[in-house]
């Protein structure tokens, strides 16, 4: 039997992350917490110090800011449930670095499957504002968008969250 599989979507404040530690905590404690956050000024510092604080000591943090499918093998040893946060983040430190994140879906969703423990995977939907004015941030909004995509057709579920409130976008399969 496949371990559960969650993608958890919304925008910016919306309360994905707690949702997905509370689902993860449900599946067992302690868990590892995989993070793509890059700390490159004094405000995410302490964006990524308060997550932490939130989580509290139990959580085994890995951070992966671009190799997630290793990050994932690094986890497996730990034998708890891994949570993934956050994928737009990683999207993105995937473009800094002249990668495509479409390109990374692949092997990552090859490591999920090689995977024997639950995980759940959180990331911003970006695409429902306007059309950003620039290539880059069109970019960037089309390659989160076909990430999610592929996840979304391979995970066993897929919740959005709204002002806190989670909708059932892919029941539990």
């Amino acid at each position: 039997m496949t371990p559960p599989r969650l993608l958890v979507l919304g925008g910016a404040r919306s309360g994905k992350s707690a949702y997905a530690e509370r689902r993860v905590r449900a599946w067992g404690s302690p868990a590892t917490y995989i993070a793509t956050a890059q700390a490159f000024d004094d405000e995410m510092r302490a964006r990524i110090a308060q997550h932490r604080q939130d989580r509290g000591p139990e959580w085994v943090t890995l951070e992966a800011p671009l190799d997630l499918p290793a990050a994932l093998a690094q986890a497996i040893p730990h034998g708890q449930p891994i949570l993934i946060d956050c994928l737009t983040l990683w999207a993105s430190n995937l473009l800094l670095a002249d990668r495509a994140p479409e390109d990374e879906v692949a092997p990552l969703l090859a490591a999920l499957a090689a995977c024997p423990l639950p995980v759940a995977l959180v990331s911003n939907e970006v695409g429902l504002g306007i059309v950003p004015d620039n290539a880059l941030a069109r970019r960037f909004r089309d390659a989160v968008g076909r990430v999610h995509q592929r996840l979304a057709t391979e995970v066993g579920e897929v919740v959005f969250l709204v002002a806190g409130l989670p909708m059932t976008v892919k029941p539990p399969q």
